[in-house]
């Protein structure tokens, strides 16, 4: 079910308490084998099962499988998977690593620290690219990311909403290309060959087929590509270009007072 993919799809209220929980929101009257089960160490085992598995994996009775308790004891901790999800999310951000930016730094090197931080986070929890986040939850993690990324861009001459606007643009970026590499990598484990491999098995029988004379352009664009690459497709190629043509447009919004700083 889309829901079961998406953050925001919970119980708002009783989400933003578990968010922002503290020692006066643990539930009372706990019950099950496991006295000492904390929301902490729920939302932990969720993270590592979907690591592991994708969101495929997750399930609130295989969480409880996982804390060795029933079902039952682990909604004492945590409503729904909706309300899982949104505490997944608010955790990795929370504990994502955030590069300093130093005063005088170039913005560009800001920024691309910013985007290389969120790609590492996406390799590192690649479960994260199938969550839907429209409605992102407002807890601590998410606002100290959101908090250190505008940092990126402050005093760049930007208003507020354009800030706000280049940094959701930026972030869109890198959740599409973190996404292009997790499918790669999922292609090339699942036929347990690489893009370099396949092209080497294929070559001889592309070669046969394949008629330059019809497709000039492709012929010699896709051969370069395929060289450049060392196979069909670079992520890291890909984010590369990728990333400094989002710069380039980004430069265009900057006063040129503030480009230097």
């Amino acid at each position: 079910m889309a829901k079961e993919r998406s953050s925001g799809a919970g119980d708002p209220a009783r989400t933003l308490e578990l968010l922002w929980r503290d020692a006066a929101s643990a539930p009372a009257g706990r019950r099950g084998p496991r006295q000492g089960l904390t929301v902490d160490a729920v939302v932990e085992a969720a993270v590592a099962l979907a690591d592991e598995g994708g969101l495929d994996a997750l399930s609130m009775r295989a969480v409880a499988q996982r804390l060795g308790v029933t079902p039952m004891t682990l909604y004492t901790y945590v409503p729904g998977k909706a309300e899982l999800l949104d505490l997944m999310l608010d955790l990795v951000f929370l504990r994502m690593e955030r590069a300093a930016f130093a005063p005088d730094e170039p913005w560009r090197e800001r920024v691309r620290a910013v985007a290389d931080g969120n790609r590492a986070l996406y390799l590192r929890h690649p479960w994260l690219a199938e969550l839907r986040v429209h409605r992102p939850p407002l807890g601590p993690g998410v606002m100290t990311k959101y908090e250190h990324e505008l940092g990126a861009f402050e005093g760049l001459g930007l208003d507020d909403v354009a800030m706000d606007s280049a940094l959701a643009h930026l972030l869109g970026f890198v959740q599409s290309a973190a996404r292009a590499e997790l499918d790669a990598r999922a292609v090339d484990r699942e036929s347990a060959m690489s893009d370099h491999e396949w092209w080497d098995a294929h070559a001889p029988l592309l070669a046969r087929m394949f008629d330059e004379e019809r497709f000039p352009l492709a012929s010699r664009v896709g051969e370069a590509a395929a060289v450049a690459y060392q196979g069909m497709y670079s992520p890291e190629y890909a984010y590369g270009f990728g990333l400094a043509r989002v710069l380039d447009g980004l430069a265009a919004l900057i006063p040129p007072g503030a480009a230097g700083r």
